[in-house]
């Protein structure tokens, strides 16, 4: 996996030819407009959020195309739609995006999907009660942890830090399986003495519960080698900044970036024209998701064991050279 860049380079540069040539135009006034369904995550979430926006951002384009948004439980439920070819569209994070390109737990076999892009990069969140006795991952052991929900993201990078940190098997946490109104909930009442959310920050659920109920976040960077040495390069220290849910100090942890997936049967036009749309109004879409982030080609590219559409390829190359 640590090969995969330079593979993506020889993708780009010689073979691009070929695939420009190949190209057949999607774009306004071509045709009748292309429908596209674009599988999200759970009304209110981030993936939600970023899908209604990005569906007006095109609306608006003239670009001939309609993306409709579909709430779902985001990132692993996404991936099996786009297998199933039950949506054309996609958000997920890169290491359940990588699961199923490779056939790993929890996929029964390898999936056809494409990348279109790396758009911005999750936080993976571990709140406790500040008055609590939690401190580290370890001591999580028989204390029940709100994990995120079923066919989500957060309940696959949960899962795996806890089993990094030696969680599991006969120390294992009490995972629960929750959204994340129903997690923020849970702390905050009580009913759970930890909280993971993987996300944009600010998170404006964690923002509001901060200010609810004094919490302590949790440092995770120190499982970011263990996680990288199993799972490959998806994983990656990043910081809570100083200031953000009121920190009055950095906060180090593991960042996840999140794609835009597509079927390899989506036409390389409909691709291309979306791409546009995605670089021309990237500052918006960001904006609703997460904070001080930026759409750059070599990040957008990055995609790791994910192939990149071959519409994704001309564009990259034909814009960004």
């Amino acid at each position: 996996m640590t090969r995969a860049e330079p593979s993506r380079r020889r993708v780009m540069g010689a073979g691009f030819g070929a695939v420009a040539a190949a190209l057949t135009g999607c774009s306004a006034g071509s045709g009748p407009v292309r429908r596209l369904r674009l599988a999200t995550g759970p009304e209110g979430g981030p993936y939600n959020a970023f899908g209604r926006a990005l569906a007006r951002a095109v609306a608006a384009s003239g670009h001939g195309l309609e993306i409709v948004p579909v709430a779902t439980a985001a990132s692993v439920d996404n991936l099996r739609q786009l297998e199933d070819g039950s949506v054309d569209l996609a958000l997920a994070m890169a290491d359940a995006a990588e699961d199923a390109v490779l056939g790993r737990e929890p996929f029964a076999r390898p999936a056809p999907v494409t990348a279109l892009a790396r758009i911005y990069v999750n936080y993976t969140h571990l709140l406790v009660p500040r008055d609590g006795p939690v401190r580290a991952v370890e001591q999580l052991a028989g204390r029940p942890v709100a994990a995120g929900a079923a066919g989500s993201g957060v309940r696959v990078v949960a899962g795996r830090v806890l089993r990094a940190a030696g969680v599991d098997g006969g120390a294992a946490a009490r995972e629960r399986e929750l959204g994340l109104a129903e997690s923020v909930s849970a702390l905050r009442e009580g009913a759970v003495d930890a909280l993971f959310w993987s996300g944009g920050v600010p998170t404006p659920a964690l923002a509001e519960l901060t200010g609810q109920r004094p919490v302590r976040f949790l440092p995770l960077d120190g499982h970011v080698s263990a996680l990288r040495e199993r799972y490959g390069p998806v994983y990656t220290a990043v910081t809570l900044p100083a200031g953000v849910y009121g920190l009055t100090a950095p906060v180090a942890t593991i960042g996840v970036g999140n794609y835009l997936l597509a079927r390899r049967g989506v036409p390389d036009g409909a691709v291309r024209d979306l791409l546009r749309v995605v670089f021309d109004r990237w500052r918006d879409l960001l904006r609703e998701v997460t904070a001080g982030a930026r759409l750059e080609p070599r990040f957008a590219i990055s995609t790791g064991a994910v192939p990149l559409h071959p519409g994704a390829v001309a564009h990259y190359r034909e814009v960004y050279g």
